[in-house]
C-alpha cells in the first residue's frame, strides 16, 4: 500500500475527470438496525442519500481502499463481508466544471462496522442508519447495490 498520496492538483484532476473513469469503492454498511446512508454535499448526486465511497489511490488494493474510505468518511474500521463487483456509474454532473459529467468504475462492497459510533466528514451533511422497511428514496445506483447484496428493503421499485 502507498503510505502517502499527494493531493492531485486541481488542473490535473480536471483533466482526469474530463478524460477518464475514476476507480472507486462504495460501501454498503450493514448495521444492527439497518443500512447506513450519507447525504452527499458535492456533485455528483448532491443532496442524495448514498452509500459512503471514494476513489482508489495509486498503489492501493481495493480492500485497503475500503478500510481507508471507512476511516476517512465514517471514522470507523470495517470488516468486508462481500464483494459485489464493479459497476459503471455515469453522471451528467461533476465536481469539476466543464468536464461533461463524471464516470466512476465503482467497486461495491458489503461491510460491517467495528462500532456504530460514526463521525461525519466534510463531504456529507448527514449520516443515518435506516431500517430496511423505511429507507428514503434511493438513487438507482444504491438500489443496484442493495439488490445485488440480496438486501430486501420492501421497495416497490425493481
Amino acid at each position: 500500500m502507498t503510505n502517502s498520496v499527494e493531493r492531485i492538483p486541481d488542473d490535473v484532476w480536471a483533466e482526469v475527470v474530463k478524460h477518464m473513469p475514476v476507480p472507486s469503492v462504495d460501501l454498503v454498511v450493514r448495521c444492527a438496525d439497518g443500512i447506513l446512508l450519507a447525504k452527499r454535499q458535492n456533485e455528483p448526486a448532491k443532496g442524495e442519500w448514498f452509500v459512503p465511497g471514494g476513489r482508489v489511490h495509486k498503489g492501493e488494493r481495493l480492500p485497503e481502499a475500503v478500510e481507508r474510505v471507512a476511516q476517512e468518511e465514517l471514522g470507523v474500521g470495517v470488516s468486508i463481508e462481500e464483494r459485489l463487483g464493479a459497476y459503471d456509474h455515469l453522471y451528467d454532473t461533476s465536481d469539476v466544471d466543464g468536464s461533461g459529467g463524471k464516470h466512476y468504475v465503482a467497486n461495491g462492497f458489503v461491510v460491517t462496522p467495528e462500532t456504530e459510533s460514526f463521525s461525519l466528514d466534510a463531504q456529507h451533511s448527514e449520516l443515518s442508519i435506516f431500517k430496511l422497511n423505511s429507507l428514503p428514496d434511493l438513487h438507482p445506483y444504491v438500489e443496484a447495490y442493495l439488490r445485488d447484496a440480496s438486501i430486501n428493503h420492501g421497495s416497490a421499485k425493481s
